[in-house]
């Protein structure tokens, strides 16, 4: 089994495309939230989601996932600040 541990951090407040390419999401980092939710799509955009509805608290989270068609993450909520670690290829 591969076990990706580092991959480039993007920091989102609002929907939007974390990797155009295939690749591993490692997991991420909730900066601040109020009552914020996050739902990760295999595309870049929010056309198919591979998760349910996350309301996370802060801090990191775990969340290994190979995505084939990209990465596309929907923020939605009063309010979230994540940041998101993917390893392209």
């Amino acid at each position: 089994m591969q076990i990706q541990q580092a991959g480039t951090p993007i920091n989102l407040t609002d929907d939007g495309i974390v990797s155009r390419v295939a690749g591993n999401l490692i997991g991420f980092y909730v900066n601040s939230t109020n009552a914020g939710t996050l739902v990760i799509h295999n595309a870049t955009a929010a056309t198919s989601a591979v998760t349910g509805t996350i309301t996370p608290v802060i801090g990191f989270h775990a969340l290994p996932l190979y995505l084939t068609g990209g990465c596309f993450a929907e923020i939605g909520g009063t309010a979230l600040d994540v940041t998101l670690f993917f390893a392209a290829g």
